[in-house]
């Protein structure tokens, strides 16, 4: 996908001709989550996502895309069906607020106004800047996790609440009329952290972790429980595997968007204008 964001670009900096314009709108839709308290890919967990968005069209094939996004995401441990995870029984929530550049590619020529070309599917790859701050529920309050270092990092040392992410995925955009369009697209986002959930190496040494964080910290570090016919588990011990760090966390966008062109229509002698 890298190497399709480089080849959207040089696209962009060759295109010279065709239709050229700004578009803006604003999108809803649902977030997800996938990492170390989703393995498995469950969707039953979708919250509310919206953002906005700018396109510059270089020409009917390539555009260059600017975005802004708010989403929430969570997870819970015990709605997994692997044992481990069961009895690890840990859960987050978070907000996420983003910010996106990216190159888009249409499959097909698309012309505002047009009666031929005014549908096509698209990919697009580039980059998104977020923040996030993840929180368990904890005898009915919500905890902030990342002041409590649940992994055992020293003060000061805790992982950066900013994040960059790769940014991909694709979608399909219509016209309603010369002017507006609609956009259904799924947008990927490869995180440069595993910590989106709070979780990604080993159990800290809790004495340690309590002289250094307090109870509560120990408290949600380990939340592990017995799970019927599992005999007596290792989870909790200190340096053993609490999260994979070997693969870092992703969330998704599943959105419905509303467009407007700003830019100039071709003559309807030249692309059949539709009405």
């Amino acid at each position: 996908m890298k190497k399709l964001a480089l080849g959207l670009f040089l696209l962009a900096a060759l295109s010279l001709h065709g239709q050229r314009g700004w578009e803006a709108g604003a999108w809803g839709g649902v977030s997800y989550y996938f990492g170390d308290l989703n393995t498995n890919y469950y969707l039953g967990m979708p919250n509310l996502a919206a953002g906005v968005m700018g396109r510059f069209n270089f020409n009917e094939r390539v555009c260059f895309k600017l975005g802004g996004s708010f989403g929430r995401i969570e997870a819970t441990d015990a709605v997994s069906k692997n044992i481990y995870e069961q009895t690890r029984n840990l859960s987050f929530r978070s907000r996420i607020i983003e910010g996106s550049a990216e190159f888009e590619f249409n499959f097909l020529p698309y012309i505002h106004g047009s009666r031929d070309a005014f549908f096509t599917p698209y990919l697009f790859a580039g980059i998104a800047v977020f923040s996030f701050n993840p929180e368990a529920e904890y005898q009915g309050r919500w905890v902030e996790l990342r002041p409590l270092g649940t992994e055992g990092q020293f003060k000061g040392e805790e992982y950066f609440a900013v994040q960059s992410a790769f940014s991909y995925g694709g979608g399909f955009k219509f016209d309603l009329n010369a002017a507006w369009s609609v956009n259904l697209e799924i947008s990927a986002r490869n995180a440069s952290t595993d910590y989106l959930d709070d979780v990604s190496t080993v159990y800290p040494d809790k004495r340690d972790l309590g002289r250094a964080r307090g109870d509560l910290a120990v408290a949600l570090s380990d939340r592990s429980i017995d799970v019927p016919g599992v005999e007596g588990s290792q989870l909790g011990q200190a340096g053993t595997q609490r999260g994979n760090s070997k693969n870092n966390d992703m969330y998704v966008f599943m959105k419905v968007g509303i467009v407007r062109y700003f830019g100039s229509l071709r003559c309807p002698s030249a692309s059949g204008s539709r009405k």
